[in-house]
């Protein structure tokens, strides 16, 4: 699977581009790899170091720890059990990795009682061998369907043999609507209602080692940036650019990836499919990450080759200050809505519009597993701030035609404030100092 960047880097600059490996994969889908190491580097690259040593993964206590709080989310909103399929929330509770087809493969955790999964029964084998691994993998049962059988069926029975034929049944997000139909048809005396309540309580507050493996992500993705920084000059394209983007990567032995986009189109937040050349004296815009241990890192920065205009640094200073403000802003018990408005705020104080005109976006995502996740620091989201929270911190000034502006660090909340995991951009001449 690739992400909208990814589809961007293999058709923006036509042949070149297309022969670079989709990186950055999804946590859910893929076992991470380290990229191999390559020779011949530009010197800031070749000094970069790896960090893969660093990153130590989700232990199983921890996912045990997991379920039980799902168990208890699930207990205060009124549900029986969840289900899920493969996706970030399936590694997250359980770490397995499974690649969705037509075929159902689901997991299915009740409130009480032992989980089960639904399987097709020519990947019994498969699923066993990471199910065994799993919390509670010992005494979870594996019902196993063949080609010509209903599974939602065997979800049916799974869940009426804990007595659960008749109770309210919480689907994950993800679930697509051919199989949260399918089960709902098969549960006729079931409720299907949203299991976010439960995922998303439980994956939005970070313990220490997610907090851990996304400061590891996020400080290797700015030393990747910086390295490539230094070794950009007038002249290259944007091929040039994720050539160094994939041999910093390598060097720091984690999987990921970035775009660009120069002058005219940093104004366009996600960038165009347009080729195009860097230039002495204008914009460039560089944004995402890299995964470590399957928690990423999501981090911008603007900066110019040669001397900005006037205006450019005016536009740069509004946005370090709106993306200070809002980390100012950000404490527990504050609503994820008032952060967006204290960005906003000094944004259209400085004349660029105080709703939507040149501040083109929300101020912040939640950050983790997913690129982007729950919750989202956006208007008129009233959720309070709570510590081990994490979200982007991203305001931007976008001028249609001429150029764009985008400071983006990962912050976390913590007990009486919020903290970014990297330092804030100095300026566009040295955007890491």
């Amino acid at each position: 699977m690739r992400n909208r960047r990814q589809f961007l880097t293999t058709t923006a600059v036509g042949g070149a581009a297309a022969a670079l490996p989709a990186v950055f994969p999804p946590a859910a889908y893929s076992q991470e790899e380290a990229p191999p190491r390559e020779t011949g580097l530009p010197p800031a690259i070749a000094a970069l170091k790896s960090h893969r040593a660093e990153a130590q993964p989700i232990t199983l206590a921890e996912r045990r720890d997991r379920l039980e709080r799902a168990r208890q989310l699930m207990a205060q909103n009124k549900l029986d059990a969840i289900c899920l399929i493969g996706g970030t929330s399936l590694v997250y509770f359980t770490g397995i990795r499974w690649w969705n087809s037509e075929r159902l493969f689901t997991f299915v955790l009740p409130k009480k009682g032992r989980p089960f999964y639904v399987s097709p029964a020519f990947e019994r084998d498969r699923a066993q061998e990471q199910i065994s691994n799993a919390p509670d993998g010992d005494r979870s049962d594996i019902l196993t369907w063949q080609e010509d059988e209903n599974p939602y069926e065997l979800v049916a029975k799974g869940l009426k043999s804990q007595g659960l034929g008749t109770g309210r049944l919480g689907i994950e997000e993800r679930v697509t609507f051919v199989f949260s139909d399918g089960i709902a048809k098969a549960n006729p005396g079931a409720e299907i209602v949203s299991a976010t309540p439960v995922t998303a309580g439980c994956r939005m507050i970070k313990s220490k080692a997610e907090l851990a493996l996304m400061q590891l992500a996020c400080s290797s993705t700015l030393q990747v940036y910086e390295a490539v920084w230094k070794s950009l000059h007038a002249g290259m394209t944007q091929a040039d650019f994720y050539r160094l983007i994939r041999q910093g990567y390598a060097q720091v032995g984690f999987t990921g990836e970035a775009s660009i986009n120069i002058g005219e189109f940093s104004a366009l937040p996600h960038g165009s499919l347009k080729p195009q050349i860097i230039k002495e004296g204008t914009i460039l815009l560089i944004d995402d990450g890299c995964v470590a241990e399957g928690y990423g890192s999501d981090i911008s920065r603007t900066f110019v080759i040669g001397k900005p205009t006037d205006k450019m640094k005016r536009v740069f200073d509004v946005v370090h200050r709106a993306q200070a403000e809002a980390l100012k802003t950000a404490r527990p018990g504050i609503p994820c809505g008032a952060v967006d408005a204290a960005a906003r705020k000094v944004i259209g104080d400085a004349g660029f519009g105080a709703e939507y005109e040149h501040f083109t976006h929300r101020v912040g995502h939640g950050m983790g597993m997913d690129g982007h996740e729950w919750p989202y620091l956006v208007k008129g989201n009233k959720l309070p701030l709570e510590p081990n929270m994490t979200f982007s911190d991203e305001p931007g000034v976008y001028i249609r035609g001429e150029f764009g502006v985008r400071l983006e660090d990962d912050m976390h909340i913590t007990e009486d404030g919020a903290q970014l995991f990297t330092p804030q951009s100095k300026s566009l001449e040295e955007p890491f100092a």
